[in-house]
């Protein structure tokens, strides 16, 4: 009696399974969909939850090493230190795969421009202009001598009008995507049309 051998499905390729020639770079750049806003912020929201305990366990390794024993000891030293900690996560998940995990959650991935994987030069200008979306407006109410709700209001307005700035881009994405020649992709597949 012959035994069949089991043969696995042919896997499926997709536009981001393997890296982009220059020559196909085009092609599938086309062919790349941009996630909707709403996606995007959900995402941010989930990594935001994320980023907590990132923070708070390099928090309580800083405060440890350094025995700092209130919160104005060293403060600048530990903000510092957090910023780092925070640029060493986002660069290697986007370098390796395009994705944090809130990312793959939502299944979001970052490419370069043209649809590449993104190097660590690429993600490092990446994290920095995406401080875009609190600085001026933190900046902004420095400046001002802001108090209260202004406080938070200043960089909300701030926050509101980067996010809206996608639709001033013909491929719906971020600012500081553009500038960083990257750009965010949805890995859904299309909706059937029936």
């Amino acid at each position: 009696m012959p035994t069949e051998k089991y043969l696995p499905p042919p896997r499926e390729e997709t536009a981001l399974s393997s890296a982009p020639t220059p020559a196909t770079a085009t092609a599938t750049t086309a062919a790349l969909l941009t996630p909707s806003l709403r996606r995007r912020l959900c995402s941010m929201v989930y990594e935001s939850m994320l980023l907590f305990g990132v923070v708070f366990i390099s928090t309580l390794i800083f405060s440890t090493v350094l025995e700092q024993r209130h919160a104005l000891y060293l403060r600048h030293a530990l903000e510092s230190w957090l910023f780092v900690i925070l640029g060493m996560y986002f660069i290697w998940f986007w370098n390796r795969g395009g994705q944090t995990l809130a990312m793959k959650t939502w299944r979001i991935r970052l490419t370069s421009a043209d649809g590449s994987p993104v190097n660590a030069w690429r993600a490092l200008l990446r994290f920095l202009l995406s401080w875009l979306w609190f600085l001026p407006g933190l900046a902004l109410a420095w400046v001002l001598g802001a108090k209260g709700w202004m406080l938070i209001g200043i960089p909300a307005i701030n926050v509101v009008v980067w996010a809206a700035l996608i639709y001033a881009d013909p491929q719906r994405q971020f600012v500081h995507d553009r500038l960083a020649g990257t750009r965010l992709v949805d890995l859904n597949p299309p909706k059937k049309k029936q």
